[in-house]
């Protein structure tokens, strides 16, 4: 949080700069604060069923590039982990086993990024030696891109 751009500094009593949360910071916060009370409300049935009405809906709001993106990462995980359960997470597109999300999307537009990101969150069975990948820039997808897409899904889901 170093751009001066994304965060509002100000200083404390010992002569200390605090960061604060970005803008975008403090809304996807909010965002899930929403998701919570909204979840609370429904049937744990309801909720599964609702989960992904409500991740489209996220999908149809977002710009014509992340969009695309997004409505292919969401065909993909659909057709190579239907164990996983869509719903929305700090506001965006996720997927969850067991009520724990195991992967997401993130829209450029999110967080004002030149690139949107599909991240796997420590739930994820992607572990690879001591080190491994967790999140990944997206731009466009091929059909080489939606094939490792789907393995690792697949991977991440077992």
């Amino acid at each position: 949080m170093n751009d001066p751009q994304n965060a509002t500094e100000s200083t404390t009593a010992a002569g200390k700069t605090a960061e604060r949360f970005s803008d975008e910071e403090r809304a996807a916060m909010k965002e899930r604060a929403k998701e919570l009370k909204t979840v609370a409300r429904r049937s744990p049935r309801a909720a599964k069923d609702d989960g992904e009405s409500d991740v489209l809906a996220k999908i149809a709001e977002m710009s014509a590039p992340d969009r695309a993106l997004a409505e292919r990462i969401h065909a993909v995980i659909k057709a190579n982990a239907p164990e996983l359960s869509p719903k929305l997470w700090y506001g965006m597109p996720s997927y969850a086993k067991d009520g724990k999300v195991v992967c997401f999307f993130q829209s450029a537009e999110k967080f004002k990024a030149r690139y949107a990101t599909l991240g796997f969150n420590d739930q994820a069975n992607l572990d690879d030696g001591a080190m491994w990948p967790t999140a990944f820039a997206l731009t466009k997808l091929t059909a080489a891109d939606e094939a490792r897409i789907g393995a690792l899904v697949k991977q991440a889901a077992s």
